[in-house]
């Protein structure tokens, strides 16, 4: 695990994506994802392979990027059932 600090700016690790805004109006901005980084804390620079063009390159992020965490999110929990809830929904 990286020693990162919310608010010390940009971090990512490797399967997580990089979302950058276009740069003009009506154009697509570009997505890709971390495949290696170059620093164990997860501040860039960082290799994207980027889903437009299937490239990889060195990336430096920009004001108009950001990180999503894809593996932050995990299910929740569910419980098992009862008996008497078989037939319920929620």
């Amino acid at each position: 695990m990286n020693m990162y600090t919310p608010g010390n700016g940009i971090h990512a690790e490797v399967g997580d994506q990089i979302v950058v805004g276009s740069p003009t109006v009506g154009t697509p901005g570009r997505d890709g994802e971390v495949i290696a980084l170059h620093h164990a804390d997860g501040t860039p620079p960082y290799d994207v392979r980027w889903s437009d063009s299937g490239r990889t390159t060195v990336f430096f992020p920009g004001p108009d990027a950001h990180v999503r965490h894809l593996h932050e999110a995990p299910a929740p929990p569910t419980r098992p059932r009862r008996p008497y809830e078989a037939g319920r929904t929620g």
